[in-house]
């Protein structure tokens, strides 16, 4: 698809490659919450929203809104340490174009999505899954505490009242391959998958790397690859082919060539659609741990430190999705959950919420490498508009087709 003669495209691709230079890293982009090139993301978002008429209001957990019309739309400006171009910031923007030429959409950003200190903790506040005071005590890795970071951006009013919203629907990138191997276009989220993180630390005896003899150590290092494959191991009967886990961030003291390792802290994240299994993969994982620091004489503190739910998309936000995307992409989108978490899991506790995928090419995200071509970007820009006039003026109801 020519842009060339498409003037709401323009602008859009424009504002999304101009928020893309704030941060800029390469083909990539690094605004963390409340750092300070998210700080000047979520002011230059804020002048947008008055130039499209919407009235700005930056909340005291650092969400940016664009208010004036009952149907909500966006995503999130905060990356990854190391994150794309997209994620989060396609959805904002697509969102602003769709404002700029409906007076009935609000537009969101929320912060935090990307997790520095929780995760989706600008959603999880305003859904009032967790309190600002829990939301203040939180910190990231560095021991740096939300209640602290938020500080570098001033709140310009309170929490939007929920109520003045009927529904939310959240554009974003696949992050996945699905959509790009099969060469659709568009894909209609049906549900989004619930996830569990805990951060564990195993305490060892930190020595001297020269002289302890290897059957006198008790080294934490040594206990994190025994806890890896016992993990693994439990799992094996628990999950399915789209059930994931990871062990994320570790922390090694005292990292030195010449010390045996005392202590290690790691995060443990697992997700799945299905709750029992959820609770059903946390209690082998824990009990894996437990095992293992019994048998090393490791020391082991576990803390939760993220439980979201599955959640289901709107089925009549689903079908003004899937009718938009027969129009503009016919025969070139799907029905397909999600294996991402995103702010639309903490808003569907409020009102109905859906979500639209753009491909992801390769399906890389959280690298630098992240893409979409402009040609499927623009496509999903004209499904959301369809889709936001239809819901606007009348319901609709279609069928759907389910990715391979």
């Amino acid at each position: 698809m020519s842009t060339s003669s498409d003037p709401s495209a323009d602008r859009f691709l424009s504002d999304l490659n101009e928020l893309r230079a704030i941060g800029a890293r390469g083909t990539g982009v690094v605004r963390r919450a409340f750092d300070t090139d998210d700080v000047r993301a979520r002011l230059w978002l804020s002048d947008r929203f008055t130039d499209a008429g919407l009235t700005p209001r930056i909340d005291p957990a650092g969400n940016v809104w664009g208010l004036r019309g009952r149907l909500l739309m966006g995503s999130h400006t905060d990356t990854q340490p190391e994150g794309g171009w997209l994620d989060g910031a396609f959805g904002v923007i697509a969102a602003l174009q769709v404002a700029r030429e409906n007076p009935n959409v609000s537009v969101v950003s929320f912060q935090d999505e990307e997790g520095r200190f929780g995760a989706t903790t600008g959603s999880e506040i305003w859904s009032g899954a967790m309190t600002p005071d829990q939301a203040d005590a939180l910190k990231d890795l560095d021991g740096v505490a939300f209640g602290t970071a938020r500080q570098a951006l001033q709140a310009t009013g309170g929490f939007p009242d929920p109520t003045r919203f009927d529904a939310y629907i959240e554009p974003h990138i696949e992050q996945g391959p699905v959509l790009d191997t099969t060469g659709q276009v568009a894909g209609i989220v049906t549900a989004i998958v619930g996830l569990r993180q805990m951060e564990v630390t195993l305490g060892g005896r930190q020595n001297h790397a020269g002289t302890t003899p290897m059957d006198m150590r008790t080294d934490a290092l040594r206990g994190l690859s025994d806890a890896d494959y016992a993990i693994r191991d439990a799992l094996r009967a628990i999950v399915t082919p789209r059930s994931v886990w990871t062990i994320g961030h570790v922390a090694v003291h005292p990292n030195a060539p010449s010390a045996v390792p005392g202590r290690v802290r790691f995060t443990v994240q697992w997700r799945d659609a299905d709750t029992p299994r959820l609770d059903r993969m946390e209690e082998a994982i824990r009990t894996a741990l437990a095992q293992i620091a019994a048998a090393t004489g490791l020391s082991l503190t576990i803390s939760a430190t993220a439980s979201l739910p599955p959640a289901d998309m709107d089925a009549g936000l689903r079908s003004a999705l899937a009718a938009a995307a027969e129009t503009h992409a016919p025969g070139r989108w799907c029905n397909m959950p999600s294996g991402a978490l995103h702010d639309a899991t903490n808003v569907s506790r409020l009102m109905p919420a859906g979500m639209l995928f753009a491909p992801s090419i390769g399906g890389i995200s959280h690298d630098f490498a992240e893409d979409t071509s402009a040609d499927d970007l623009v496509t999903c820009l004209h499904i959301l508009k369809a889709a936001a006039a239809t819901l606007t003026s009348r319901p609709v109801r279609s069928a759907g087709r389910s990715c391979p």
